[in-house]
């Protein structure tokens, strides 16, 4: 099973992974800035956006919105960038 993912770890990098918010490991409530980054970094390009996107409608629920989505090909990963509304 893949660890949790805290609001100081996610606060430090900006960053969550979309399995964590996926499988409901990610814990946002303290989580402090305005701005933050929905990262997958598993699967062949659609299966990685998709990750990505899923992740953002979860956390629709919950104030954010979606601003853009970039896939990075030298690493392989897919960014999803959302606002606080």
């Amino acid at each position: 099973m893949a660890p949790r993912e805290t609001s100081e770890d996610i606060a430090r990098t900006r960053t969550v992974s979309a399995g964590a918010i996926l499988g409901n490991r990610a814990d946002l409530r303290g989580y402090p800035y305005r701005l933050l980054c929905v990262v997958a970094q598993h699967g062949i390009g659609g299966d990685q956006v998709t990750q990505a996107v899923a992740a953002a409608e979860v956390l629709e629920a919950y104030g954010w919105e979606l601003v853009t989505v970039s896939e990075f090909t030298s690493n392989r990963m897919v960014y999803a960038v959302l606002r606080r509304r």
